[in-house]
């Protein structure tokens, strides 16, 4: 694989380093949780904020204020098909620039099969010129290293590609974040086809927090990521331990060791499934480990 200068990194990926400006996945409704445990999260850390159903703009943007007075950088997910309206979107970015001083969201589609307005796609949401007339500087798109349920693979990396372009063009940064996986080999594999791709922009890779293996398993057949016995493997488990607990430890051990100066800027992003506090103690524990380790 040829290193592009662009991304090229100087200094060798440890375990303890790639833990360095970690982001957290956290749902409003969760934000209190967060704020109890923000002592233990390096303050300007990125947290974004999914657009779940059930959840209102307002609540989504008093967690957006929450997470900038806590000192952290708010990331607020735009999901395409659940927005009616060009208004909605406009007057939703307008408040959260201005309340919540966020200058970066993430846009995915949305998971109804119909869209509620006039946005199919998360490019469509780029294409509308909102975001960098609000000022915005960096936006998000979803990576799937372990595939997805109603794209090809060549269809995957069409759409990437037609993102980040749409993105640079526009004046702003795109930034990758990739779906959660379970198996470090894949995503350094999909790695290294996205640099070949000459996709030079920083990466963070999705990374289940610490839970049951019961409700790791539910996420992923949620989020069409692949569970079966192979995959446990690749995580570190065996069959015979999946009524236990599961933190990410083998995957992250596995994805710094893989890590070389080819695959560019690549950093964590954690899906707190088993909880913020669980996520974050985890974290602690493991830097504590691998930072005094020789």
């Amino acid at each position: 694989m040829k290193v592009n200068p662009l991304i090229y990194i100087d200094k060798p990926v440890t375990a303890f380093s790639l833990t360095d400006g970690y982001s957290l996945e956290v749902s409003a409704r969760a934000v209190p949780i967060l704020a109890a445990n923000a002592a233990g999260i390096p303050r300007g850390s990125m947290v974004s904020v999914p657009w779940l159903p059930g959840e209102s703009n307002d609540a989504r943007l008093a967690a957006i204020r929450t997470i900038r007075e806590l000192g952290f950088q708010p990331m607020p997910h735009l999901a395409a098909r659940r927005i009616a309206s060009r208004v909605e979107l406009e007057a939703f970015i307008q408040r959260a620039v201005v309340e919540g001083g966020i200058e970066r969201c993430f846009v995915i589609a949305g998971d109804p099969a119909t869209p509620k307005g006039p946005f199919a796609d998360s490019y469509s949401l780029i294409e509308t010129g909102v975001f960098e007339r609000a000022g915005i500087k960096v936006v998000g798109v979803g990576g799937h290293p372990d595939g997805h349920s109603i794209m090809s693979e060549a269809d995957r990396w069409d759409v990437l590609e037609r993102k980040y372009q749409a993105i640079v063009s526009r004046g702003m940064a795109p930034l990758i974040i990739t779906q959660f996986a379970f198996d470090a080999d894949l995503v350094l594999a999909w790695l290294g086809a996205l640099r070949e791709r000459g996709i030079a922009h920083p990466v963070r890779v999705g990374v289940p927090g610490p839970a049951g293996v019961a409700v790791l398993a539910r996420y992923a057949a949620l989020c069409g990521v692949s569970a079966c016995a192979s995959m446990w493997a690749s995580y570190g488990l065996s069959l015979g331990r999946l009524l236990g607990t599961a933190g990410p430890d083998h995957f992250v051990d596995r994805l710094a060791a893989g890590l070389t100066a080819a695959h560019g800027d690549v950093q964590l992003h954690f899906f707190p499934f088993g909880g913020v506090a669980q996520s974050v103690e985890w974290i602690g524990r493991y830097r504590a480990r691998k930072g005094t380790a020789p």
